[in-house]
């Protein structure tokens, strides 16, 4: 039987009180808040691991992802339920402001520090150095990504996509910076290597505060806050104001809004803020 059949006949034997039990488990591993409509996106997702693993029910895998000899599966089944769409130069006004506004503001900086705070497979954070390097080298910047899947981080890492993920990259980065693939990698390109020395990619939760992460001049926290409640949107925006600089930038997705959240921070343009502070 086909995965989305299993999956369909499964939506059906799983109980509220099971669905019940994966909404508080991801709710309280990464504050991922699932309504009652995703009932059928949870399954969808998670059948395939019931079918490997020869297990009967949602219960039975609930109770392999809460005990002790379940670390590795929660965090398939966390990278399976998460969303991980994204391509390169997503929202391109962001990366405009920060060629055109931001990197002069920060010329006189002796180091400029960019973290890509729900990084997914890379795209972000490869869009954010081929920026830097155009327009802030040679003088001194970094870029650091983050998730909290270490399956997307790992192929993040290895700065390989097909040819369809680079129809939005500018054609003079595309051959900058990109390599196209040949024999069986032909229909891939891959970021050259220079380049993707210059982006660590760490593992990361955003409702748990980072603080070995450093400062930034500039945060990306995009396309990510939707997926939150009201209380564990404020707790991950705390979080991440903690590791950004007094006068730095924050870039959120342009359908996500900041109003009424009391923080400390100063509207530029929507979807873009400025850290107010000493």
């Amino acid at each position: 039987m086909a995965v989305d059949n299993v999956a369909t006949a499964l939506v059906s034997t799983i109980s509220d009180q099971e669905f019940g039990l994966f909404q508080r488990f991801f709710y309280e591993q990464i504050g991922l808040q699932l309504t009652a409509v995703k009932k059928p996106l949870l399954c969808g997702r998670l059948a395939k691991r019931l079918t490997a693993l020869g297990l009967d029910s949602y219960r039975a895998y609930y109770n392999l992802l809460v005990s002790k000899d379940g670390r590795e599966e929660r965090e398939t089944a966390i990278d399976l339920i998460t969303t991980h769409e994204t391509y390169f130069f997503r929202e391109p006004k962001h990366f405009e402001l920060l060629q055109n506004k931001v990197i002069p503001s920060l010329h006189g900086a002796a180091e400029l520090r960019v973290w890509s705070a729900a990084s997914s497979t890379g795209e972000e954070a490869y869009t954010l150095a081929m920026v830097l390097d155009s327009f802030r080298s040679p003088k001194s910047w970094s870029v650091t990504a983050s998730d909290i899947s270490r399956q997307v981080l790992i192929n993040a890492q290895r700065g390989l996509y097909p040819m369809s993920r680079g129809e939005r990259i500018p054609a003079h980065y595309l051959k900058r910076y990109c390599l196209r693939g040949n024999g069986r990698y032909a229909g891939y390109f891959m970021v050259e290597a220079p380049l993707r020395a210059r982006v660590e990619f760490l593992p990361g939760n955003l409702t748990q505060q980072e603080n070995n992460l450093g400062l930034f001049d500039v945060i990306l926290l995009r396309n990510v806050l939707i997926y939150f409640d009201p209380p564990t949107k404020l707790l991950v925006l705390r979080n991440v104001l903690e590791r950004l600089k007094p006068g730095g930038w924050l870039m959120v997705g342009h359908s996500e809004s900041l109003h009424d959240s009391h923080l400390p921070l100063e509207l530029i343009t929507p979807s873009v803020y400025r850290k107010v502070g000493p």
